[in-house]
Order: structure tokens, then C-alpha cells, then sequence
């Protein structure tokens, strides 16, 4: 299958996941989430039904030191923090077969037939700084 892939690059856990499709037979074509010209509705559809409050990167320095508290945000104040500060946004996107997602949970690999018992939406270094 055909992915496109959404990264922050150099991210450890993206290159983690991008290996772990690439191993199970899909083409992944990543793209740079802090560089691809998105809008408000073109990052809308990643998050589908998700809770607001999903849509964020737990990693990001913003949402760690309460700068910015998803509970306290619309839908369109949401996406326009994210648009502004593209850390903020749940990595990675992906697009296949005409579907979006955002994020790399258990569903999302099973759909990807890219399944693997370590956790790959915690970032491995999220203790330290400079993981965001």
C-alpha cells in the first residue's frame, strides 16, 4: 500500500514507525508536517471523530508547560494553534486507500497490518529535553 507520511523530520519515533511499515510492504512517501502548506480544512479530516483533546502532540513544550490547554480551545481556535505551531499537531498523519488518520495507536497499526508490541505513539525520549 501506498502511504504518505507526515513527519517532524528527525523525529526517532517517526523513523521507528516509517521503518515498521516499510518492513511490512507498504511505500511510505513522507513529508515534512512542519513544512506542508495545510489549511484549517485540509488538517481537519486527520482527526476525524477523535476528541478535541487527541488532536495534540502530548509531547509538545507548548501543551507541556500549559501554554496552550486543548480543553479550552474550539475546533477553530484548535486547528489555528496547530496551523501557527505545527508541534502541537499528533504525528504522525497519514493517508491511505482515501482514508486520513493522525497518530500511530494500536488501531491504526492493525489497519496498516504494521503491528508491534512497542509503544510507538510515546516518544522514547519524552523525558528528555529537545523531544517534542
Amino acid at each position: 500500500m501506498e502511504i504518505v507520511f507526515y513527519e517532524k523530520p528527525g523525529c526517532v519515533n517517526n523513523t521507528r514507525q516509517k521503518t515498521l511499515l516499510a518492513q511490512a510492504g507498504h511505500q511510505v512517501e513522507a513529508r515534512s508536517l512542519l513544512d506542508y502548506p495545510f489549511s484549517a480544512a485540509t488538517l481537519r479530516p486527520f482527526f476525524a471523530a477523535r476528541p478535541l483533546a487527541e488532536w495534540f502532540n502530548p509531547s509538545a513544550p507548548r501543551l507541556k508547560n500549559g501554554e496552550v490547554q486543548p480543553h479550552r480551545l474550539d475546533e477553530a481556535a484548535a486547528l489555528q494553534a496547530m496551523l501557527a505551531d505545527r508541534l502541537l499537531i499528533r504525528r504522525p498523519l497519514i493517508e491511505a486507500q482515501g482514508r486520513q488518520v493522525a497518530g500511530f495507536d494500536a488501531d491504526i497499526q492493525r489497519w496498516l497490518a504494521a503491528t508491534t508490541a512497542d509503544n510507538l505513539e510515546q516518544c522514547p525520549k519524552a523525558d528528555k529535553p529537545g523531544c517534542d
